[in-house]
């Protein structure tokens, strides 16, 4: 069983801890600035580019992008330390920006997306290195609060300025808008990536066994076929999602830490719980906004308003994991995480499938579902942290935002299939109900995956 690690990481002594945080939050900001602007002006942009058979795209090939790029990231961290990454990162996701801003058709649209995919891969893994080789164990917990933090003030004002610059402009300048926002905060790190940049790499010689990149590569391309076979859902949809289970099992055991397909206590079971968790919230989260505009009617700045309102849970969540008289373990934290999630997703399926119901049902439940996420996502990541080494901080962070593009990209996929599959019937909500209580499934396997961690201190 794998044993929390307890030693500290060499923090480069020139490097202001204070500076690292402004500049990490401000580049987060702008990118969660983006994540919820995006899902809230895609229900209009689908029915623009006729793109709403192919919508889980949108989504899906973002995270498929992170998924390989992600690996790529936690080798070179690991070599090369964060600060080139980290800078990468920013300019590929700029670059996805103009390409979605200025898309004029859906494939045009959805490149966009996976090249921010492949920029937003590159800036979490460098982050996440970042966080672990500057600041101790006691102060990480606080610092993924921060985190989350500039998470949730996009996620209060991005739904709803989305809306107003969706409808007052066009959703073109949802993408646009992230620019000034990106720049800002690059502008923030760069001090801070020129010491690091400066600095030596902690024991580059101790790291081992990195991640391969055609395995990355690979499963890349395995859950692309998946998600395409779940679109076409026909007989000749087999054959590539046939490749794509194909695929994952060949690539999987080698961007994984030992005993994964075991669920061995430890960092294989955060990992897998990291992989099933935000796939169970995120593949309902994409068609939340959808469902409330298809089914319940509502307009696209209220429908935009249910995730401001889950924002402010998942901040509760992050905030709560990392106070001092918070004296509960770790791996139990992981837990109740992954049953908030469950609940949550539940109720919201719940009012999807009883269309008279009480529609402030679905506030109720993203709250308990985002509170979840808040308090699962920290805590994996600091169960993550303790449970790796200083050269194996990039490797074990690629396996686990890895972990967490793959689980994304496959359950929106599914999520997408369900959608698609049901949605010629004309009942929507039997279809949105369906495919939210899928969902529900995948975040009870995460609460189980979560009970094998093991004992891990507060």
């Amino acid at each position: 069983m794998n044993q929390p690690m307890t030693t500290e990481p060499d923090a480069p002594p020139a490097v202001s801890r204070t500076a690292l945080t402004i500049g990490l939050c401000a580049v987060i900001i702008g990118i969660a600035f983006e994540a919820a602007a995006v899902a809230t002006a895609m229900p209009v942009a689908a029915r623009e580019l006729h793109g709403l058979g192919q919508y889980a795209w949108a989504f899906s090939l973002f995270t498929i992008g992170m998924l390989f790029s992600t690996v790529v990231s936690g080798r070179l961290c690991d070599r090369i330390g964060p600060a080139k990454p980290m800078i990468a990162g920013v300019i590929i996701f700029a670059l996805g920006l103009v390409i979605g801003g200025t898309a004029v058709s859906w494939p045009m649209l959805i490149l966009g997306r996976l090249v921010q995919g492949l920029g937003g891969g590159a800036l979490n893994t460098a982050s996440y290195v970042c966080i672990a080789q500057v600041f101790d164990a006691k102060q990480r917990p606080r610092m993924f609060t921060y985190i989350s933090m500039a998470w949730v003030l996009p996620g209060i004002a991005g739904p709803v300025v989305a809306a107003w610059i969706t409808h007052t402009f066009s959703w073109h300048w949802a993408f646009f808008a992230v620019l000034p926002v990106l720049a800002f905060g690059a502008a923030m790190l760069t001090p801070t990536l020129r010491l690091l940049l400066r600095s030596p790499v902690p024991h580059p010689e101790q790291a081992t066994n990195p991640a391969p990149i055609w395995g990355a590569a690979v499963a890349a391309l395995s859950a692309a076929a998946i998600q395409y076979a779940g679109q076409r859902l026909d007989l000749i949809a087999i054959i590539p999602a046939v490749i794509g289970v194909v695929g994952l099992a060949i690539a999987l055991p080698r961007l994984m830490p030992p005993g994964f397909a075991r669920l061995s206590r430890g960092l294989p079971s955060v990992i897998l719980t990291r992989m099933l968790l935000p796939g169970a919230f995120f593949g309902t989260e994409a068609f939340v906004p959808l469902m409330l505009v298809e089914e319940r009617h509502l307009s696209l700045k209220l429908a935009g308003a249910a995730l401001t309102i889950g924002s402010i849970g998942w901040f509760a969540g992050a905030w709560v994991q990392s106070q001092s008289w918070m004296r509960m373990r770790r791996d139990r934290m992981i837990t109740v995480g992954t049953a908030g999630v469950a609940i949550g997703v539940a109720i919201v399926a719940a009012s999807a499938l009883v269309p008279g119901s009480w529609i402030g049902l679905v506030a109720v439940g993203w709250i308990f579902a985002a509170f979840g996420m808040g308090v699962g996502t920290a805590s994996s990541s600091v169960a993550t942290m303790a449970f790796s080494t200083d050269a194996e901080q990039g490797r074990n962070a690629s396996s686990l935002n890895l972990g967490d593009a793959l689980g994304t990209s496959i359950f929106v996929g599914i999520s997408g299939s369900v959608f698609a599959a049901l949605r010629a019937g004309g009942d929507l909500s039997h279809t949105f109900g369906v495919a939210f209580a899928t969902m529900t499934v995948v975040a009870l396997l995460s609460v189980i995956a979560s009970l094998r961690v093991g004992r891990l201190p507060h």
